[in-house]
């Protein structure tokens, strides 16, 4: 597995790649969703290259960012293991030599749900998201529907500036207690880890109004941030922890009335 740090070797890894790429950008403390997201690559392209990169540019909170959680050996060792071709691990300096002068932004549903709250959030995801992938050019690169609105948005603006690259998304992948696996989850305290499912399994109620499951998610000890119901799809979005050092959850459910 090779180790890329600079924008030369990235471009010249992918213009030596004789069939196809696939590309799975991360933020690091992986686990089994992410590598699920690798299996789907590795069964679809001939090479998969992986990113881990925390990008500072979408985070509104900087507690937020500074207890991400970074676990680099064992995901190097996670993603040899899972037959990765290459891991691509830039620096800020890299990605943004303008220093975030110029940005990508998406002025309608970016502002809604996770981004109503947290300004400027979807603005550095597309924006880092669009660098990677006019970097790494792959065919095709894979997002899991736990981000389902960062998904959405990602693949529209690939349509919206006729980028090369098919956007797979994923399914959600999750502990066998129901709570969508993620890398936040390591920030969860014992007492919130136990309490932490209860979030997918109110969220997965489809008789309960949005009001009413949010009224039910306080009464059960979560700050909420959001629950909305859009097409046959509910998202919702809880925070939860020390206040010193509050855990986000998000998670989206299929709803059948």
């Amino acid at each position: 597995m090779k180790i890329l740090k600079s924008i030369a070797e990235i471009r010249a890894y992918g213009k030596a790649v004789a069939g196809t790429l696939g590309f799975v950008p991360t933020m690091g403390a992986l686990h089994p969703g992410h590598l699920s997201l690798v299996e789907r690559s590795r069964n679809e392209t001939d090479l998969t290259v992986v990113s881990i990169y925390v990008n500072p540019t979408q985070f509104n909170n900087p507690n937020d960012l500074a207890n991400y959680p970074e676990t680099l050996t064992v995901d190097l060792q996670m993603l040899e293991a899972a037959g990765v071709s290459a891991v691509f691990m830039p620096t800020y300096e890299l990605l943004y030599p303008d220093d975030y002068a110029y940005e990508v932004d998406e002025k309608q549903f970016s502002k809604e749900l996770c981004g109503e709250n947290r300004p400027g959030h979807f603005t550095g995801v597309l924006t880092v998201v669009m660098k990677l992938l006019n970097l790494v050019k792959p065919q095709k690169a894979y997002f899991g529907e736990k981000d389902f609105q960062q998904l959405s948005l990602v693949k529209g603006m690939v349509e919206a500036f006729f980028l090369e690259t098919e956007i797979i998304g994923c399914p959600i992948i999750r502990e066998d207690d129901g709570l969508a696996m993620s890398s936040r989850n390591l920030n969860l305290s014992r007492c919130d880890r136990r309490k932490a499912p209860l979030f997918c399994r109110l969220l997965s109620n489809p008789k309960w109004s949005d009001e009413h499951l949010k009224a039910r998610l306080v009464r059960a000890g979560f700050e909420v941030d959001y629950v909305l119901t859009k097409g046959s799809r509910r998202f919702g979005a809880v925070v939860m922890g020390d206040p010193a050092a509050p855990v986000r959850l998000i998670d989206n459910v299929e709803v059948v009335s």
